[in-house]
């Protein structure tokens, strides 16, 4: 008779694969918590604000003005002119080097003679072009620019959706990468309503990006496990989770060194940066818990090894 011997590396092995084979499906329950829980927010938060986010001057219209001027304290200004405009917001413009503040930056849905007074009136100076710089778009503008932007994130959903029946040819695998895709979209869009954060084109921007990267590392999981015949299921779901993660988590600490270096620089990027970093984290969920589990058990269903 011959004798199998059992090593403590294949034993824990074999144990890892059995746990996940027995919870997999259970696993589904955590993103999908996240998902029923972020559309009943945007939905709630919907009806209370007239859109599913907030939204800063460049998609409302209004006024930025920019002061070239390091010994303001942010704080006394704002305390100052907020009773004036309730809607302000002040932030602070720093040295890439130094971290030294060299300005500061207004926004509002006031008109810029509006502004420009009361912050000529607190600073004690008459601002010019040498010393600062006023931007203003008109409502409708900037409406008629949100539509767009809206519509662009609605038509690059789609196109991806096409392109992902087009490539499987089957609803479930197609499908379970669209709902992986609008998980990390819905799911981040909440966060950013959570956090308060007022979304201008860059966050849309960022948006459209992000639905580039989860649709792009979902397709790589189901090619892996369908297309590919090299070791069993639960092999090439690891395999393809190997350089997945790889892949997410070397995107995430570059953008997370990004986000620390331009978080008091540049708003515009900060806010790409975030919610980049947002959904990203979000996607590590949606594909490997919810999309993996979601092929894992059509593959059982249809006996594919």
């Amino acid at each position: 008779m011959e004798n199998t011997q059992i090593t403590p590396n294949s034993s824990n092995h074999i144990s890892n694969k059995n746990w996940y084979d027995r919870h997999y499906k259970l696993l589904l329950i955590i993103p999908l918590i996240l998902f029923l829980f972020s559309i009943i927010y945007l939905t709630l938060f919907y009806h209370s604000n007239g859109d599913i986010f907030y939204k800063d001057v460049s998609l409302t219209g209004g006024t930025t003005v920019t002061v070239f001027d390091g010994n303001v304290s942010l704080v006394n200004l704002r305390s100052s002119l907020i009773s004036q405009f309730p809607d302000l917001i002040v932030r602070g413009i720093s040295d890439i080097s130094s971290g030294k503040q060299r300005g500061f930056s207004l926004e509002t849905k006031s008109n810029s003679s509006e502004i420009k007074s009361a912050l000529e009136s607190y600073l004690g100076y008459n601002l010019t072009s040498d010393n600062s710089s006023v931007e203003f778009s008109g409502a409708s503008l900037s409406t008629g620019f949100y539509q767009q932007l809206r519509f662009a994130i609605i038509l690059a959903f789609t196109l991806m959706a096409v392109v992902v029946f087009v490539i499987f040819r089957t609803p479930v695998r197609s499908l379970s990468i669209i709902l992986a895709g609008l998980g990390d979209i819905i799911m981040t869009v909440c966060v950013i309503d959570i956090l308060g954060i007022q979304l201008s084109t860059a966050g849309i921007v960022a948006l459209l990006m992000l639905i580039g990267y989860s649709v792009d590392v979902d397709i790589l999981l189901t090619t892996r496990v369908f297309r590919h015949r090299d070791g069993n299921l639960n092999q090439r779901i690891f395999g393809a989770f190997k350089t997945g993660i790889t892949m997410t988590l070397t995107a995430m600490a570059s953008i997370a060194i990004a986000l620390i270096f331009t978080f008091s620089i540049s708003s515009t990027l900060a806010q790409m940066f975030t919610i980049i970093l947002i959904g990203l984290a979000f996607d590590i969920v949606n594909c490997w818990v919810m999309n993996a589990s979601i092929l894992k058990w059509y593959a059982e269903v249809k006996k594919i090894e």
